[in-house]
């Protein structure tokens, strides 16, 4: 038989050696072989227990015995530890010597090991603090459970933490973070100058309000249900109407404060006219059931089920049931410019080649005769027990504040790839279920946290942290809000495609509407999901833009430019650059910054003398990593 012949390498093949003739898998195999190879089994495995599943060393090069009992369904308990698969997710980190049973923890940081019993995958967490002598940050400010997990993670790792940002630092990074835009200059004065102990919470209360947070967060979820316009094969088309009357909708649920279950449950169930209805767009942003299932475990459960398509998942609990069983609730929906009920619908199933039952994923078959499906799907996708649907989206929330998911990437959920901080997430899931789905709500107890406002600057100790919020994460602006900055800070708009002139970039509601400079920024097409597609323009391309383009040059010291117009009011050179610096940094020049443009720009001679040079002042300051990062 192959199944023995190529593992023992008795015959050239194109896989490598695994077993010994002797060695009692290989035994096991051919006495099965021996009688009769059935397929039969007189007890179910019903759970796999690793232990530890969490262990702290003090030092690395210990040796940490892990073993494996399975539990079967005739109440029988089985030490299979050495039929058990453990792999490190770093090789080069987790040694695993599987004669003795043990991991061995080659260097400090916490180590995943993935422990795999027949279809039972549990990872273990294996953390070895990155420093060995121990922080104290009991007397740190805390402001909730966030920081309480944040703090408690960040003692065992024995990670220090860095400052608290000031005032004007803050004001930039929550205004950007909750309405994509930068803060206006005479409200950036009015709260340096307040001195209310809960201004910060005033401001996160003031911009949660605004229409400028429907705006942007309207683009954020846009984006995440990949509303655009296009023309697609098999009739699937989204009109520029139907692109538009989609986004009309998300605002207008923001708006409204519409819980997020209720949205998912609207989309789900949309019916009608794509071109009035734009939740029904979200069955034709896709061209197909099966990527329409994808689609939808991705969005709404931060899962990737597109391997279970042809196989069961290798990584997660996911079959090919789960798949073609949720593809047969979407095959009864058309797929055309009216969405509705479609009785002759049907996926087939690749292993019966019959069609497919319905399913919920991973739970269970719906009874013969269900007519549409979607209802019980979106009763159990928002059901308060779901064990997938608040977590996916408080994660996203979490990444779009923090700069990083804790789990990541946040469209892959799975026991494989545990959360940095478990307890945390679920404490931030149940919360964001108590309050009514309310993105607000999370949205506020992120931004009021004492970890959303630690420096960007790292401390001795904790440089090398890319994961555990001891210091905050430089993210990169979104292109719409890096080209709105762009237009904010040079005072002159730009243009997009046919819109009315004036139109902010994260307003605009179709990632096809023309517009060379976000193409150049690198915005993403909605094609695919944009959490993990690609920039379709090169970083180089886009420094030599940045550079020497007219994305900012064409634009720098025209006429009615806020450059321009300083310099017409007479304004002291030395003054102009402390507005820009407020303008586009949101704070004054520090000291040394003053001392540097008092040395180059003369204070003597009138601005207008020195126009080439303030243009070059103003070109480096929206060119500079300070300015095109949050």
């Amino acid at each position: 038989s192959l199944i023995i012949l190529k593992p023992t390498a008795a015959i050239k093949h194109g896989g490598k050696f695994l077993m010994d003739d002797d060695e009692e898998g290989t035994q096991l195999l051919l006495k099965w072989i021996q009688q009769g190879a059935g397929y039969v089994s007189n007890r179910r495995l019903e759970r796999v227990e690793i232990s530890p599943t969490w262990h702290f060393a003090e030092a690395p090069n210990s040796d940490i015995p892990i073993r494996a009992m399975a539990h079967y369904s005739d109440g029988t308990v089985r030490d299979v530890t050495r039929w058990t698969v453990f792999t490190a997710e770093d090789s080069s980190s987790v040694k695993i010597n599987s004669d003795s049973g043990t991991a061995e923890v080659l260097r400090r940081g916490r180590h995943i090991v993935m422990a795999r019993y027949l279809n039972k995958v549990t990872p273990i967490q294996l953390i070895v603090p990155l420093r060995d002598s121990k922080v104290d940050l009991a007397a740190q400010p805390r402001n909730g459970f966030i920081d309480d997990a944040i703090i408690k993670t960040l003692t065992d790792l024995r990670l220090p933490l860095s400052t608290q940002v000031d005032d004007a630092s803050f004001a930039r990074r929550v205004t950007l973070d909750l309405t994509g835009r930068l803060p206006k200059i005479d409200r950036v004065k009015a709260f340096l100058v307040n001195k209310d102990a809960m201004k910060r919470e005033k401001l996160v209360d003031e911009l949660l309000r605004s229409e400028e947070f429907v705006e942007f967060w309207s683009l954020k979820l846009a984006k995440l249900l990949r509303i655009h316009s296009k023309s697609g094969k098999n009739n699937v088309t989204v009109t520029k109407k139907g692109a538009s009357a989609f986004h009309e909708w998300l605002s207008s649920q923001l708006l409204e404060g519409v819980g997020y279950d209720q949205m998912a449950r609207n989309i789900i169930m949309a019916s009608g006219d794509a071109k009035e209805v734009g939740p029904a767009n979200f069955y034709i942003v896709v061209e197909d059931t099966g990527l329409q299932t994808e689609f939808m475990t991705e969005l709404f459960m931060g899962s990737r089920m597109k391997c279970a398509n042809c196989h069961n998942h290798p990584l997660d609990k996911w079959t090919q049931d789960d798949y073609h069983g949720l593809t047969a609730i979407f095959a009864k929906v058309t797929r055309q410019q009216l969405i509705k009920y479609n009785p002759l619908g049907k996926a087939i199933h690749p292993v019966t080649g019959q069609p497919a039952r319905m399913r919920i994923p991973g739970e269970y078959f719906l009874p013969v005769g269900t007519k549409d499906g979607r209802e019980a799907l979106a009763n159990w996708l928002t059901d308060q027990d779901n064990p997938y649907f608040a977590k996916a989206i408080v994660n996203r929330l979490w990444k779009y504040m923090m700069g990083r998911g804790l789990v990541e990437p946040v469209d892959d959920f799975r026991s494989t790839n545990p959360a940095t901080h478990p307890a945390l997430l679920t404490q931030l899931a149940d919360d964001f279920v108590e309050q009514g789905y309310d993105l607000r709500h999370t949205l506020k107890r992120i931004s009021t946290s004492v970890a959303y406002s630690r420096d960007g600057d790292t401390v001795s100790g904790n440089e090398a942290d890319d994961r555990y919020y001891s210091h905050a994460l430089r993210k990169p602006l979104e292109p719409e809000v890096l080209a709105d900055a762009i237009s904010d800070v040079l005072g002159v708009a730009d243009i997009y495609g046919d819109q009315p002139e004036g139109t902010r970039a994260i307003a605009l509601y179709d990632a096809s509407i023309e517009s060379n400079a976000l193409d150049i920024l690198g915005r993403c097409d909605r094609q695919a999901s944009c959490e993990s597609a690609k920039s379709p323009v090169g970083p180089l391309s886009q420094k030599l833009h940045l550079f020497n383009g007219e994305l900012i040059n064409g634009r720098l010291g025209v006429f009615g430019s806020r450059l321009d117009r300083l310099i017409s009011t007479g304004e002291s050179p030395l003054r102009i650059v402390s507005e820009f610096y407020l303008a586009a940094l949101g704070r004054l020049p520090r000291p040394e910054e003053t001392e540097f443009w008092s040395k180059l720009v003369d204070p003597n001679t009138p601005a207008n003398e020195q126009r080439e040079l303030l243009e070059d002042f103003v070109w480096g300051l929206v060119t500079c990593r300070e300015f095109v990062s949050n």
